[in-house]
C-alpha cells in the first residue's frame, strides 16, 4: 500500500468526501483528488495537517511503518487552525448527499471502477466511471466520456447513447456521429426525425446520396415528396410490390460504394415505413 492508497484508506474510514477534506485543509478537491490518483503528493505543511487531522504520524502517512490511529468523525474540525472549526462539514452533510467509491485494483493507472455521484459536480475517472462527470472505457453520468458512453451529455469513441450524443455510433435526442439515430441526426448514416447526412432516412431528411422518408432532397430522393437528380415519390398509400422492387433497385445502383448494411437499412426503411 503506497500513500495514495493510506490517504483513501483514512479519509473513507473518517466519513469525508474529497471536496470535504479538501474544504478542512483550504485547498480545491482536485488537488486531493490528484493525491488519491497518484499524480502528485501534498507538501510538508499538508502532510503535516494530515497527519494532525487523521491522528497517525508522519512516517505512517508517507512510509506506512506504523499502525494508523483511529480518525476522528468528521465534526471535529479541520487539521488546519487558519480554517473555522465548525459548520463546513456539517453542512455537507445535511445539505449535500453524496456518495464515492473507487476500487483498489487499478488498470492504466485508473481505478477499475470509480463511482462519484451526489447533488453537486462530482467526477469519477475510472476503466468503469459512475459519476454527475465521468470519463472512462465505460463512463455513465449526466455528462459522459468513454469509449462506451451513456448519459444525458454522452461522448463516445465507439458507442454514445443519452439526450445528446457524439460518438461513432450515437443514439439519443441530438445524435452526431458516423451512424447516427436521433429525433435530430447528423452523421455519414443517419436516421432520425430530421436527418442529414451522406445517406439518410427519416421525417425530414438531407442526403449527398440517398435520402429516403417523407420530405427528401438528394441524387437520389425517394419519398412523399421529393426533391433530386433522380426521384421516386411514394403514393399515399405505399408501394406496390413492383414499386417496391423499382425503388429497391435504385438504392442498390445508388450505394454501390456503401456497405451492404446501408443498402439493408435503407431497403428496410422503406418496407417498414412505406409498404
Amino acid at each position: 500500500m503506497d500513500f495514495r492508497d493510506r490517504l483513501f484508506d483514512l479519509r473513507r474510514q473518517a466519513g469525508l468526501s474529497q471536496e470535504e477534506l479538501a474544504n478542512l485543509l483550504g485547498l480545491t478537491r482536485q488537488a486531493v483528488q490528484k493525491w488519491e490518483a497518484g499524480t502528485s503528493r501534498p507538501d510538508m505543511d499538508n502532510l503535516v495537517a494530515l497527519a494532525n487531522y487523521f491522528h497517525v504520524s508522519l512516517d505512517y502517512l508517507v512510509t506506512g511503518r506504523e499502525n494508523p490511529g483511529t480518525p476522528p468523525p468528521p465534526e471535529s474540525g479541520p487539521a488546519n487552525p487558519s480554517q473555522p472549526v465548525t459548520t463546513v462539514i456539517h453542512h455537507h452533510y445535511h445539505d449535500t448527499w453524496h456518495y464515492e467509491y473507487k476500487s483498489q485494483c487499478t488498470l492504466f493507472g485508473l481505478p477499475l471502477v470509480h463511482i462519484n455521484i451526489g447533488r453537486r459536480d462530482h467526477w469519477a475517472r475510472g476503466i468503469i466511471a459512475i459519476g454527475n462527470i465521468s470519463t472512462g472505457f465505460v463512463a455513465l453520468g449526466g455528462i459522459t466520456a468513454g469509449l462506451l458512453s451513456l448519459g444525458a451529455v454522452s461522448f463516445g469513441l465507439l458507442l454514445a447513447l443519452g439526450a445528446v450524443t457524439l460518438g461513432g455510433v450515437s443514439i439519443g435526442g441530438v445524435a452526431l456521429g458516423l451512424l447516427s439515430w436521433g429525433g435530430i441526426a447528423l452523421g455519414w448514416l443517419a436516421v432520425g426525425g430530421c436527418a442529414v447526412g451522406v445517406y439518410a432516412a427519416g421525417g425530414v431528411v438531407a442526403a449527398s446520396q440517398v435520402a429516403v422518408g417523407g420530405v427528401v432532397s438528394a441524387p437520389l430522393a425517394i419519398g412523399l415528396v421529393a426533391d433530386g437528380a433522380k426521384t421516386i415519390p411514394v403514393p399515399l398509400d405505399g408501394f406496390s410490390d413492383q414499386a417496391l422492387a423499382e425503388a429497391h433497385a435504385a438504392i442498390t445502383e445508388a450505394c454501390t460504394n456503401a456497405p451492404f448494411f446501408v443498402t439493408r437499412l435503407l431497403k428496410f426503411f422503406i418496407w417498414a415505413e412505406m409498404h
